[in-house]
């Protein structure tokens, strides 16, 4: 054998050995688009590196109002899998996405949860309170249907699926387990919660707070002077001292209301702003499901008089 063959067997040998075991090739990751972040960062948590995830609407974007783009509906048409949140939250894209679930793999992930564990929406008489994730036991529901919409689109990553599914279960039990006990520690005199728009009634049914918006559950319904008269008078009557602001909300009513308490020679503070409809800024731990949640729980534990470390759950927060 000459050199330059034995060469070459040698070097057909070693790319052999480099070569993957057969069916082991990097499979191109399956396309999802969500519609809010919260989705998204489920759909990450679950697909781990085998998705990649865009989220439509990202910090500080208010899921009632938005309406899709032309990018948008490219990226919905040529997405493997579409996972929107449904219960009417995305109000302004509902036909839309209503005529897309025709074509394909599009999913309503929180559409299907027992109505039983629903809070009706007081602004439509058919419809419930969207605002699902501000339970962290109910959205573990919800991964649970992002986890079973990926497995019927991708069914050979299955395995995959379900154990990155029951890690991040894990993260969202010990996420309730935090929440139920730092807020806890406020003083049951003040467990009132009074925000821009009614996104956190599954957190007041949960943890057993009285919970105020100024807005109805969408905030395309406006609060008249009348309605922010009244609340200014409770603010005063009750000797509330905190309200807080939303991420996705604009601060004039709160702001209003402040205004409003101080003409009454009552002080009223801002407590902290909250994330309601979306996430903190993406690539932060507040950007995440579990680091919003952390946040608001650390937040209004806080300012109501709560006992919760300053960084919170993880001292992870900024």
């Amino acid at each position: 054998m000459n050199f330059t063959k034995r060469t070459l067997m040698v070097a057909a040998a070693a790319f052999a050995m480099a070569l993957p075991a057969a069916g082991a090739w990097a499979q191109e990751r399956m396309d999802i688009v969500a519609t809010t972040g919260m989705i998204g960062d489920a759909a990450r948590q679950v697909g781990g590196d085998l998705v990649e995830v865009r989220a439509l609407m990202g910090p500080g974007v208010d899921p009632h109002a938005y309406r899709q783009t032309r990018t948008d509906i490219v990226a919905l048409a040529n997405a493997d899998l579409v996972l929107w949140h449904g219960l009417y939250l995305e109000a302004q894209m509902e036909d839309f996405m209503r005529g897309l679930e025709e074509g394909g793999n599009v999913v309503a992930v929180a559409e299907s949860l027992p109505r039983n564990l629903l809070i009706g929406n007081e602004d439509y008489d058919d419809k419930f309170d969207p605002h699902v994730w501000m339970n962290p036991n109910l959205w573990s529901r919800v991964v649970l249907n992002v986890r079973d919409a990926m497995i019927e689109a991708q069914p050979e990553n299955e395995e995959i699926f379900r154990a990155n599914t029951e890690t991040h279960l894990a993260e969202l039990e010990e996420l309730a387990q935090y929440t139920t006990q730092v807020l806890s520690s406020v003083p049951a005199e003040s467990r009132v919660l009074l925000s821009a728009h009614d996104a956190f009634n599954y957190f007041g049914n949960a943890y057993g707070f009285e919970v105020i918006g100024i807005q109805g559950i969408s905030t395309e319904s406006e609060a008249g002077l009348q309605r922010i008269a009244e609340l200014v008078d409770m603010l005063v009557d009750r000797d509330v001292r905190a309200v807080f602001v939303e991420s996705s909300v604009s601060d004039r009513n709160i702001r209003a209301l402040i205004e409003g308490a101080a003409a009454e020679g009552h002080e009223v503070v801002i407590g902290g702003t909250l994330f309601s409809d979306a996430m903190g800024e993406d690539g932060t731990y507040e950007g995440t499901y579990v680091g919003m949640i952390d946040h608001n729980t650390t937040v209004i534990s806080r300012a109501l008089g709560g006992e919760a470390p300053e960084r919170g759950m993880s001292e992870l927060l900024n």
